[in-house]
């Protein structure tokens, strides 16, 4: 899924899989949440917003069962200890 880097209240970045209808919610504290059954107008609506954290708050967090989970930074993060481990550290 290809996340849109924003700086929105706590959002930090935002991403819609149309497919599996899956919106995704990045927080400034590392924390994201996915959210089933989003349809396309409201990714619309949401991708384009000028307020996009009231927007998140008024349209998304209340209406949509959201699952939680991590940001995609502490993945990509460990990508890169794995690829720069000393041979040692195994």
């Amino acid at each position: 899924m290809d996340m849109k880097r924003i700086n929105a209240g706590k959002l930090r970045a935002i991403g819609y899989d149309a497919r599996e209808r899956i919106l995704r919610v990045e927080f400034d504290d590392g924390s994201a949440i996915d959210y089933a059954g989003v349809g396309s107008e409201v990714w619309r609506r949401f991708s384009t917003s000028g307020a996009a954290w009231s927007f998140y708050r008024d349209n998304i967090e209340e209406e949509f069962a959201g699952t939680r989970g991590r940001a995609a930074v502490a993945s990509k993060r460990a990508d890169l200890d794995t690829l720069f481990r000393q041979p040692d550290d195994e």
